[in-house]
């Protein structure tokens, strides 16, 4: 086996890719789904239509490019690991993944959105050989924000151990918040980052937490009271994300204090922030994906059926 199709329909993107195995090249295409002017999210109804209308296309383009069959499917069917972790979203994906399995006569692996985020940051930085060993893995973005340890399991390469949370709003969430307040458009991500990097303060700030876990609703309120007294946009900007990086530093300093010196892998879409990327590298080192496979992407998943697939052959 060689070439692996991977699908993921998560909130916000319609994602596939084919892994070919045996080069290491990755062929991905996604879309965004589109969101009025002024809203901060989706309905899943919403959600589900737009898959609906987006993937076919995208998967049409992507076999037209990179002809030929695959020999191996992996799609993401639920948000996380754990029990009663649902969004009917993820139906499209496990729905045309099946039927292209089943026409193809290929094996198909079902995998979590936040399993193929890992992977994708495995594969991103060349460091698919943590696969089968443990190591400390940090996923945040809109519908998540974690710590967790991830070794492997009979039948799942990826099993991961909740180690800390946010106990509240999520990183994304609050970008996209914050952002809203100030008039960027969603999602808010790289444009917060630009006007964060206007600022000329530097903001210290100390997590709001309980034992390794960490409270971000505070941001929300802050930077809307920060705005209302008329500080400058880039600051409240730099505040929002400065908040966010005293959260993931919090929990980061807490994994190494419980595991020691093992790996620390970053991935979701707030990890393609450069600011927070840079100043995380700087004390603690780790490995964050590249941009293109932080935010939600399908590559993960075509990584892990390869992974899943050939090994148990």
């Amino acid at each position: 086996m060689a070439r692996y199709l991977g699908i993921d329909t998560s909130n916000y993107t319609t994602s596939v890719a084919l892994y070919n195995s045996a080069s290491g090249e990755v062929w991905q295409r996604k879309q965004l789904l589109p969101v009025k002017d002024g809203a901060l999210g989706l309905r899943q109804s919403d959600a589900v239509f737009s898959h609906v209308k987006q993937l076919g296309a995208l998967i049409e383009s992507l076999f037209q490019e990179h002809g030929g069959a695959p020999d191996g499917i992996g799609v993401s069917v639920r948000p996380r690991d754990a029990e009663g972790s649902y969004m009917p979203c993820f139906l499209v994906g496990e729905t045309a993944a099946r039927c292209v399995a089943a026409v193809c006569g290929v094996p198909l692996s079902c995998v979590s959105h936040q399993a193929g985020h890992i992977a994708a940051a495995l594969y991103s930085t060349g460091r698919l050989d943590l696969i089968g060993q443990r190591f400390a893995a940090f996923h945040l973005s809109g519908g998540t924000t974690e710590c967790v340890i991830v070794q492997p399991r009979t039948g799942n390469p990826l099993t991961v151990n909740l180690f800390a949370q946010s106990l509240d709003l999520k990183a994304g969430q609050a970008v996209d918040r914050v952002g809203g307040m100030l008039g960027l458009p969603f999602p808010a991500g790289p444009r917060l980052e630009e006007l964060a990097r206007r600022s000329k303060k530097t903001f210290r700030i100390k997590a709001a937490s309980k034992g390794a876990d960490c409270s971000l609703s505070g941001i929300e309120n802050k930077c809307r009271s920060m705005l209302d007294a008329g500080e400058a946009p880039c600051d409240v900007a730099r505040f929002c994300l400065d908040s966010i990086l005293a959260a993931l530093t919090h929990m980061t300093v807490s994994v190494r204090n419980a595991y020691g010196e093992i790996p620390l892998v970053y991935a979701g879409g707030v990890m393609s922030n450069a600011m927070i990327r840079t100043a995380m590298e700087t004390r603690f080192g780790g490995l964050f994906a590249q941009p293109q496979f932080s935010a939600d992407n399908a590559a993960g998943t075509a990584v892990l059926a390869r992974v899943m697939q050939e090994d148990s052959v």
